[in-house]
This record gives structure tokens, C-alpha cells and sequence, in this order.
């Protein structure tokens, strides 16, 4: 594949390399390509562990790591820490991936690492409101899928090509994303994010429903599942789903069900933060 080139070769010259990996198909296809140009001793995947970070996806991560047979470190980032985050404006992402590279910094120093390289691809530049994109590039992080001008289609095309286990894996972002701007974020509304996700899930499995998009979206005052559109209609109308999102925490808040839409708390944003970098 003429994309494979694009992407190895640059890579071959960024020497020893840390990878900010999250387990998702874009960081598993960086990851995956820096092994394959540099040679796994070369390579370090760095994966932030926070309340942030859904525990399936951090150990999904590690059998990954192991199966690629790439050193793989887990570090707590501590980004609640941080008053820009906590407080979830709308640049929270800012804060967010200014601490876990950081933090990889301070990993690649120790290690005598000489790049870090993140999953950012060229669809992500093409977006609208990517404020984390801006932590990167103070940092003089590397982005080679988007170095090489190849959008999310073009990385699932080579994640299948090289028979990676992402390749057809759903977007999963951190589950501060699913709260609402202006709604502080903390440990107990993270807890029941993850909680009332992992349950839904199960409730669909146990009603024999396949899912494959699935948010639940903390509106502060209330609350909505979003899930693949041939599922909405079931959800709304199946007790135990609303059953499964009251039991995790939120109670008798009240529960909207509607297709899944990436972003779509970038759409409560008024007009100009909505698509400002920064």
C-alpha cells in the first residue's frame, strides 16, 4: 500500500520513539507503524490511567501492548487536578492533553527517548473544534498519520490491512467528553458515566441487541443515551436500559434516548467557541 510508505518512512527517522497510546485504531496504527519501522526495543506506548480513562479501555491497551510485544507503561495523569479542566469549559480538552504529554515529556526524557508521537489524524485537522491539537503542537509532538494526509477511513484501511484488533473498533473518547460544558467535572459523575455505559451495554447484550456507538451524555439535570440509530426506538421504549442508566447513579433524572452524534456536546457550544481552535 502506497499510505503504508508514507507513513513508515517518515517514522523510520524519528529514532527512539514514545507513543502517547490510548488503544484506540488511530494510536494502535501509530504505534503498530513505529514498531514496524524502528524495531520494538525502539518503541514506548505511554497510556494515561485517570477517572477519565474507562478501566476496559486501559486494559484493553495492555493486551494490545503484548500481543505488538511493545514495552507499554500506564501512568496517572492527574488531570482533575488541573482548575482549566475541572472546571470543563469548553477548552477542557486543552488542559487535558497538556497534562498527559506532559507527562509523556518527562517519561521520553528519562528514557532517552527522542520523539513522542500521538494518533492525531488528518481528519482531526479538518475538524472544527480540536482544542488538544494546540497542547500537542507546543509541545513539538509528532503526528505522522497526519503528516502522511491520511484521514480516519485511510488509518482503519491500513489498521485491517495489517490484521490489527482496532481496526473496526468504535471511537471510545475519554468520559469527561460525555459531560456537558459548564458542568464541574469529578470523580463520582466519571464513575457513573462508566457505570451506566458498561450497563447499557449489557442490558442490550441480554436483550440480544448488538451495539456499537453507545454514549451516555451527563446534562447535569438530566441525562441522554445516545446509541446506533436502529437501536433508539428499543431503547427508548426497554425498561431495563432505563432501568440499567437510573441504577448506575442517575436516579430519577430525567432520560432522553437519540442517535449517537460525535461531538454533540460541541453543538450546545454558542456559534464562535464551537469552532475555535484555541
Amino acid at each position: 500500500m502506497r499510505t503504508e510508505n508514507e507513513l513508515l518512512h517518515p517514522l523510520a527517522g524519528y529514532g527512539r520513539t514514545l507513543v502517547a497510546f490510548s488503544g484506540g485504531v488511530d494510536s494502535s496504527v501509530v504505534l503498530a507503524a513505529a514498531v514496524r519501522a524502528l524495531g520494538a526495543p525502539a518503541v514506548l506506548a505511554l497510556t494515561a490511567v485517570s477517572p477519565a480513562v474507562p478501566a476496559a479501555e486501559v486494559r484493553a491497551a495492555r493486551r494490545f501492548c503484548a500481543d505488538l510485544g511493545v514495552a507499554h507503561r500506564t501512568v496517572a495523569t492527574r488531570e482533575l487536578a488541573v482548575a482549566g479542566y475541572r472546571d470543563n469549559g469548553p477548552t477542557r480538552c486543552y488542559f487535558c492533553k497538556s497534562t498527559l504529554l506532559d507527562t509523556a515529556v518527562r517519561v521520553a526524557a528519562a528514557e532517552g527517548l527522542t520523539a513522542i508521537a500521538t494518533g492525531t489524524n488528518a481528519s482531526d485537522l479538518a475538524a472544527g473544534f480540536r482544542p488538544g491539537i494546540r497542547a500537542g503542537a507546543e509541545r513539538g509532538v509528532r503526528t505522522p498519520l497526519a503528516d502522511a494526509g491520511l484521514d480516519k477511513a485511510a488509518v482503519r484501511q491500513i489498521a485491517r490491512h495489517w490484521a490489527l484488533s482496532t481496526w473496526d473498533k468504535p471511537a471510545a473518547a475519554c468520559l469527561s467528553s460525555r459531560i456537558a460544558y459548564g458542568v464541574g467535572i469529578t470523580p463520582t459523575r466519571l464513575a457513573r458515566i462508566e457505570r451506566a455505559e458498561t450497563a447499557v451495554r449489557t442490558a442490550l447484550a441480554e436483550a440480544a441487541r448488538r451495539v456499537a456507538d453507545l454514549r451516555v451524555r451527563d446534562l447535569g439535570d438530566a441525562v441522554r443515551l445516545e446509541v446506533d440509530a436502529a437501536l433508539v426506538a428499543f431503547a427508548r421504549d426497554d425498561p431495563g436500559v432505563r432501568a440499567a442508566i437510573r441504577d448506575a447513579g442517575f436516579g430519577a433524572a430525567a432520560l432522553s434516548v437519540e442517535p449517537f452524534r460525535s461531538g454533540s456536546m460541541n453543538e450546545l457550544l454558542p456559534e464562535p467557541e464551537r469552532w475555535r481552535r484555541a
